[in-house]
């Protein structure tokens, strides 16, 4: 039973799903804006929402938190640097999802997600 489980399983095994969410949250803060799937897209905002909410609080625990989870060093530097300066009055609701086209081969909601 997957009763009140609200992790997205995308098809993929634990280790596979971890990796996928952490290459495309590494490449979002990098670029800002990618193109997913619209289900990638939701299961991949709350944990740009948690390393911008990481970088908010600035501390050396979540620094370190940031760095494990974070495949860039240098972007979690970054980051951290950015991120008061740019989400200081802002209480949640980093990112934003905008619907796009399907997807030609298999007809799959596309979508956009990008930081505000």
């Amino acid at each position: 039973m997957r009763h009140r489980c609200n992790v997205p399983m995308l098809g993929k095994p634990a280790d596979q799903r971890k990796a996928l969410l952490r290459a495309l949250t590494t490449e979002l803060i990098r670029n800002g804006r990618i193109k997913t799937t619209k289900v990638r897209a939701q299961a991949v905002r709350s944990e740009a929402e948690r390393m911008i909410t990481l970088a908010k609080d600035g501390s050396l625990p979540a620094r370190r938190q940031a760095m494990g989870y974070i495949y860039d060093k240098q972007l979690v530097h970054a980051l951290f640097e950015q991120a008061t300066a740019r989400y200081g009055d802002r209480q949640g609701g980093y990112t934003r999802i905008i619907r796009t086209v399907p997807r030609r081969g298999d007809n799959a909601e596309m979508a956009f997600i990008e930081l505000i």
